[in-house]
């Protein structure tokens, strides 16, 4: 299914449904039930991280490191009350720390946004060209799966912009759609439906984003088996978005790929571990095995196979990270 739904997304297709009409009715009372206590309690507000992180690791004429997120409210910290608990914070800090570079943040990413509307925020991202990013992170696709938005639709734009990225010399991981069947309120049959179309399109972009060039993190954790099991630790006061520890472990997640992709991780680590079952697989197969396991990178690897091209399939060592308040904003000439 996620193959034929990144084939639709490349090459012009229609929507694929993943529920079938006869369903719709029935899931209708659990949507309207699940609205009921979803949101609830909600801050819109949303901390403003952007700014300078490890400025101790400043050198004089060497330039800090450009991080840009965009996407979603999961991008942009929706539920937490610091601009140091936000997952751009704590992957700044992150990478500061590991670069020993300063690490200079923006954040683009809207409450509410869905696929469509990253073509906007790539080109505020790309309006300065004397200012390029160096790594971009994309978290997106919750949205698209509430709204019932097409996945191709959803493949589509996400594809396009990971390609306007890469084309103007910028890193990108995605973090995927986060599994939606474990938000606590949604009882089934929709949250097996929610689950199962989560999946989906998360290895639908996998497949999308690895064909232009950019890597993805599975975010199965973000809303996933460590969160089903810790739902009040690991859930803010709205019971949708992530508190301070379930962006924390999100962050950790993610960092070592945005770190591999700067090449700033021991070649030692870019070797497949068999052990983790780590390896070079065919695309699609790689995709599902992400979307099912939290936590799983994959990047392009052979660009052609037997059955198509590979992508090696990574079970990266997390690594803790915690975040300080930026430095004051300063204006960069």
């Amino acid at each position: 299914m996620a193959r034929r739904i990144a084939a639709g997304a490349a090459y012009g297709g229609g929507g694929i449904g993943l529920a079938g009409a006869a369903a719709v009715g029935l899931l209708l009372a659990e949507v309207r039930l699940a609205r009921r206590h979803v949101g609830n309690g909600a801050d819109h507000r949303v901390p403003q991280a952007d700014g300078l992180y490890g400025p101790a690791y400043a050198v004089p004429g060497e330039p800090p490191l450009r991080l840009v997120l965009l996407g979603d409210s999961t991008a942009a910290g929706q539920g937490v009350h610091r601009a140091g608990q936000t997952p751009g914070a704590l992957l700044a800090s992150g990478l500061a720390a590991v670069a020993e570079r300063p690490v200079r943040l923006r954040n683009v990413a809207v409450t509410g946004a869905r696929s469509d509307d990253l073509d906007r925020q790539v080109s505020l991202v790309l309006a300065d060209p004397a200012q390029p990013p160096d790594i971009c992170v994309i978290m997106v696709g919750a949205n698209d799966v509430t709204h019932r938005m097409p996945p191709t639709r959803s493949v589509r734009h996400l594809s396009a912009a990971v390609r306007r990225l890469r084309t103007a010399g910028a890193e990108v991981v995605v973090g995927t759609c986060p599994d939606l069947g474990t938000i606590e309120p949604v009882q089934q049959p929709l949250r097996w439906l929610a689950r199962r179309t989560s999946r989906q399109l998360a290895a639908a972009q996998t497949i999308g984003v690895v064909g232009q060039g950019g890597r993805t993190v599975s975010l199965g954790d973000l809303l996933g088996p460590e969160f089903e099991a810790n739902p009040r630790e690991l859930f803010g006061p709205d019971n949708y978005h992530p508190s301070a520890e379930g962006y924390a472990t999100a962050a950790m997640a993610v960092l070592p790929t945005v770190c591999a992709a700067l090449g700033l991780w021991p070649a030692e680590e870019e070797r497949p571990d068999v052990s983790r079952r780590e390896g070079f697989l065919p695309v699609a197969r790689a995709a599902a095995e992400a979307a099912s396991e939290a936590g799983t990178e994959v990047a392009a690897a052979l660009p052609t196979g037997p059955r198509g091209p590979w992508a090696l399939l990574k079970r990266r060592r997390r690594r803790r990270v915690s975040a300080t308040e930026p430095a004051p904003v300063r204006t960069v000439t």
